[in-house]
């Protein structure tokens, strides 16, 4: 069994990236265990496709030095906080028995983060109870319920009860994040539609963000 020092569960690919990449690049240069686990595949983003997203997590995963990355697969913008998807988020949550799980805001502009971070909030503690069997690869799973489910904050703001210097990290951060050519400002996907996330200013607003929390 492979098991995860923090386990980091956004709504989409490159939220991880975006909003506690500097938190994760930290913690791997101090020897733990970080995965991310996506819950979505972002199938309803208007650039990019599926596959390339992919690519862009996975490049992304290899820029930060992730134990793991994977997808829970999700239906993004449909997803709901019923049994059938917290029991999948139980069954990644007891593969990699994490200490710390990160998700999403607990409010935003986007739908899926608060809705995600509530999922989440739940399975992790549902994952410690006996009365709910997962299996995986054949074998029923071991209880596990993380000592700690932390929420990163994104686009709306919010008063942070933890800031983390990530000062040594923000080069890798910011390299980790370009790995998503689809999604942000770029002159080669200059024909695809613009969007809130694609404009320059975006990136700008966020790197300002992630200076001010630490993240």
């Amino acid at each position: 069994m492979l098991k995860l020092d923090i386990l980091v569960l956004p709504a989409h690919p490159d939220d991880a990236e975006l909003y506690c990449s500097g938190t994760i690049a930290k913690h791997i240069a101090l020897g733990k265990k970080v995965g991310v686990a996506d819950l979505t595949r972002g199938e309803l983003g208007t650039r990019g496709t599926v596959e390339i997203r992919q690519e862009e997590a996975d490049r992304a995963a290899k820029t930060l030095g992730l134990t793991i990355r994977e997808n829970v697969g999700l239906r993004d913008g449909y997803f709901k906080d019923d049994e059938e998807d917290q029991l999948k988020v139980i069954n990644v949550i007891r593969k990699y028995q994490p200490e710390i799980v990160i998700t999403s805001a607990i409010s935003d502009r986007h739908p899926d983060h608060a809705r995600s971070a509530e999922l989440v909030e739940h399975a992790s503690f549902y994952a410690g109870l006996s009365k709910i069997k997962t299996v995986s690869a054949n074998e029923e799973q071991q209880l596990w319920r993380p000592k700690l489910v932390l929420n990163f904050i994104q686009d709306t703001h919010l008063k942070p009860d933890i800031l983390i210097d990530i000062t040594e990290y923000w080069e890798q951060k910011i390299a980790s994040i370009r790995e998503y050519k689809s999604q942000f400002h770029n002159p080669e996907w200059a024909d695809e539609p613009q969007t809130y996330i694609s404009s320059p200013a975006f990136l700008e607003v966020a790197e300002a963000r992630a200076r001010e929390f630490g993240r």
